[in-house]
């Protein structure tokens, strides 16, 4: 689905359901970022049945109907909650509310399944991890950078495999393109938004856990900043840190709003996972001045040099995975901790990141 800001925020695959039809009937509440429907397209692919939709605008409804006809608008928040028969609700809300509704849908007996960031402050992902633990509910993340990219996905297959050895460092560059005039208010608020480390910079830290196989790390440095957009003095258009895992790995990312018009796609973004027996370089959405398409990965190791295009090749399994979880009480998709932690560390590189002051 490409929207107004430029985004491809619904990836398709190819259907691979785990469930029969009406085993797992979900709901979407708050549908304030469209990354909704990668979540809601992802979850119908694996099976999932799309049973009803709550947002305060009913133009939101009635855009995502469109697209998912035999949807039932739901009155209220209340009349998803209180339904019995839907086991998870999906929600793309203000990134401010996320952990708030999450606690509501966990109370009601649901799963969860936000858009990232997950959070904002530090607070709530204490919240959060005391209402899992109190309800057994499951708060999931949608972190699209890894799950909804087939390159990124083939690199986990890849590490998984051995192909590049240990892995010790990960350099993630996240580019996106702002378009301004398509975003919500909401968007340029500090409190609402997260900063930018916080917000798209969560892509880069779950990736970064992720392939290296940590389970924490400690953030060295951080810097923000406002290069071009005074216009919005609130927002950050450019954003860094340093981070060295439990296990000794490292990661440098770099995300920015400053993707020039002249680029064919919303953002270059790119990966370079180093291990100690090669690497691998992920160009996920276009291969600039070669390829308009995306998912190129590069493989360099011990064996030669390869090069994979992997669209429509290895589809998504987090979201099968993810509907087996909650029904068999498993964490194959995604465990709560990783979620929780990649969430956490953002936060903690927004909190102590310096700002640099432009004149």
């Amino acid at each position: 689905m490409q929207t107004k800001d430029g985004m491809n925020y619904a990836p398709q695959g190819k259907p691979n359901p785990v469930v029969a039809k009406g085993e797992f009937p979900f709901a979407a509440i708050a549908l304030d970022h469209g990354h909704i429907y990668g979540m809601t397209n992802g979850l119908i692919e694996a099976g999932g049945d799309l049973v009803a939709v709550y947002d305060p605008d009913p133009e939101k409804v009635a855009a995502f109907i469109a697209k998912y006809p035999g949807t039932k608008a739901a009155a209220s928040e209340a009349e998803i909650l209180n339904d019995s028969s839907i086991r998870l609700v999906a929600s793309a809300a203000i990134t401010s509310d996320r952990c708030a509704l999450g606690l509501r849908v966990m109370d009601s007996g649901k799963d969860y399944f936000t858009d990232k960031a997950p959070f904002t402050t530090l607070e709530q992902v204490e919240q959060a991890r005391a209402k899992v633990k109190e309800t057994g509910r499951k708060y999931m993340v949608y972190y699209s950078e890894r799950l909804h990219v087939e390159s990124a996905v083939f690199a986990g297959q890849l590490i998984e495999q051995g192909a590049i050895g240990r892995v010790v460092q990960v350099i993630g560059l996240g580019p996106h393109r702002l378009n301004a005039p398509s975003r919500p208010d909401w968007f340029f608020e500090f409190d609402k938004y997260g900063g930018i480390l916080c917000d798209i910079g969560s892509h880069q830290i779950e990736q970064f856990l992720y392939f290296t196989g940590a389970k924490d790390a400690r953030v060295v440095s951080s810097k923000v900043a406002n290069y071009k957009n005074k216009e919005y003095p609130e927002l950050e258009d450019f954003g860094d840190a340093t981070l060295i895992a439990d296990n000794g790995a490292t990661n440098y990312f770099r995300v920015d709003w400053l993707t020039p018009d002249g680029l064919s796609t919303w953002g270059d973004g790119r990966m370079t996972i180093l291990g100690t027996e090669g690497y691998i370089e992920i160009r996920k959405y276009v291969d600039i001045a070669r390829e308009p398409s995306g998912n190129h990965l590069y493989l360099v190791n011990q064996e030669g040099e390869k090069h994979f295009a992997l669209s429509g090749e290895v589809g998504y399994p987090f979201f099968g995975q993810l509907i087996l979880d909650c029904i068999n009480r498993t964490e194959n998709a995604m465990t709560q901790e990783h979620a929780f932690k990649a969430g956490e560390l953002c936060i903690k590189a927004q909190l102590q990141a310096e700002r640099i002051e432009v004149g």
